[in-house]
């Protein structure tokens, strides 16, 4: 019977932080996250700027959250409180999206894209900069505080702020013109809403990328506990092959070192050396890691599957003239079959599955439905609501009068006049409370709401509600839109 080792009940949930130094790598990985940054950092400090004619009311601006009208621009794209399920498609996009790859690739989106990870990586990229590389980083941390350490620290905290204030300050630019609250930011006229949260976001950014990074990632983020549900046996995940890199040795230009035979010393017969993996244990695998991990002891909570551990690792073997890929994106059943001598699947079998099939499948029916509706829809908007108390009005001459409240939303740049009409199957007599005729106006990218009154003539008979269409019409571009309501109150009236 096996026998467990006694659980510490007193084991703290949380420990504190042990500072990592990870060193600096070159490789395909390492060139792929530098890619990878500096495009999603670019499209978030670049996208407000972006300008797009939104007509004289509205800024020009391509992407604009406008909380105070509760609408979301994206280029050509406008959507509108009443639209809300484009908001909630596109977030179950994104978690099915984020299914999707993890069971392909595990963590991917940790190790390359999550904002954690960009940030943290150009906060790493600034301390190299300015304090070195991880053993110049060590020799600095271990030095006492004298007037070079003050300067080298405030001198990197410095640019940490200013990018952190950046990250702020682009967040902000998302939720009005960005040109004009540039300026009040600068002048002092800008809301103070603006100002709290590039507080807010500076000083998480500054805290989070530079002094918890990992931590975050271990403590603060639930999706390291989530992604295993969504992994399998033929997920892609950071694997070190055991199986070929142990025993470990110290590296050696020997055939004894290559397990064939060789002389041990001269005069001596010559014997059978023990075989050695290809691990020279140099722990260069351990130097690069981001988060401190040791990949050879098995997969980790605290791996987030980023890649620099293989070149890192890549660059050792090439150097020993010995085969790459001691560790490399490898799934579970793919490394029991190399561990078997068989030849393992390839990258495709990894991608159709059906677990992977279902989350695509899902994934683009529900964007393809979101495009549908989207290119289907009316640039008017129609909505009509029926008085509910009193639900009609006898007026002194014995005829019936019901009040409508009529909402058209015009989701044009421009000011847009529209044209009321009604058909019944009794003549009804219709008017506006304002103005006279049935045209009015609708002030662009607004949603404008005019009070109609319908009166039928007390000579009229009905078994019941009469059925009534109110229909809409853009003059200017000719577009309609209808909606069905009801005028009751006739069968009130006696013979």
């Amino acid at each position: 019977m096996a026998v467990t080792e006694p659980s510490d009940d007193n084991a703290p949930l949380y420990a504190a932080r042990t500072p990592i130094f990870p060193k600096d790598v070159k490789g395909w990985f390492r060139r792929f996250k530098w890619q990878v940054m500096a495009i999603t950092l670019g499209i978030y400090y670049v996208t407000p700027w972006l300008r797009w004619d939104r007509g004289p009311h509205m800024p020009d601006q391509a992407v604009l959250v406008d909380l105070a009208s509760r609408r979301f621009f994206f280029f050509w794209i406008e959507i509108w409180p009443t639209e809300f399920y484009y908001v909630a498609g596109m977030l179950i996009m994104a978690g099915l999206g984020l299914f999707l790859f993890t069971s392909i690739l595990g963590r991917a989106w940790c190790g390359y894209a999550c904002p954690q990870t960009v940030w943290t990586d150009l906060f790493l990229a600034v301390e190299r900069w300015i304090d070195g590389d991880r053993n110049a980083q060590i020799r600095l941390w271990n030095r006492r505080w004298d007037a070079h350490k003050w300067r080298v620290r405030l001198t990197k905290y410095a640019i940490w702020l200013l990018i952190a204030v950046a990250t702020g300050g682009a967040w902000v630019f998302y939720f009005t013109d960005a040109p004009r609250l540039a300026v009040g930011l600068v002048t002092g006229d800008a809301p103070f809403a603006a100002y709290a949260c590039i507080a807010l976001l500076t000083a998480t950014t500054f805290t989070f990328g530079g002094f918890m990074r990992e931590q975050i990632c271990l403590y603060a983020c639930p999706w390291p506990r989530i992604q295993a549900a969504m992994m399998d046996e033929r997920t892609l995940t950071v694997t070190y092959r055991d199986w070929r890199g142990e025993p470990r040795g110290k590296a050696r230009k020997t055939a004894r070192a290559a397990g064939h035979t060789t002389a041990q010393t001269a005069g001596h017969a010559a014997g059978p050396a023990p075989k050695r993996g290809d691990c020279v244990d140099c722990n260069a695998c351990v130097a690069v890691c981001p988060a401190g991990v040791d990949i050879r002891e098995g997969m980790s909570l605290g791996c987030i599957t980023c890649g620099l551990c293989i070149d890192a690792c890549d660059d050792i073997m090439g150097r020993l003239g010995r085969p790459r890929g001691l560790i490399d994106y490898v799934s579970l059943e793919g490394g029991e079959a190399e561990q078997r001598g068989a030849a393992p699947k390839g990258m495709l079998a990894s991608i159709l599955r059906p677990r992977t099939i279902v989350y695509f499948t899902l994934w683009g029916s529900i964007g393809l439905a979101m495009l549908v509706v989207l290119a289907l829809r009316d640039k008017v908007d129609l909505r009509v609501a029926h008085d509910r108390n009193p639900t009609f009005v006898t007026l002194s001459d014995g005829s019936v009068r019901n009040g409508y409240e009529v909402t058209v939303a015009n989701r044009l740049p421009r000011e847009q006049l529209f044209a009321l009409t009604v058909e019944a199957e009794v003549p009804l007599e219709a008017r506006l409370a304002v103005g006279e005729g049935m045209e009015f106006a609708v002030a662009p990218d607004r949603t404008g709401t005019v009070r109609l009154f319908l009166t039928a003539q007390p000579v009229q008979r009905a078994g019941g509600p009469v059925e009534v269409t109110l229909t809409v019409e853009n003059l200017t571009t000719n577009e309609r839109e209808s909606r069905e309501t009801i005028f009751v109150g006739l069968e009130e009236i006696g013979p």
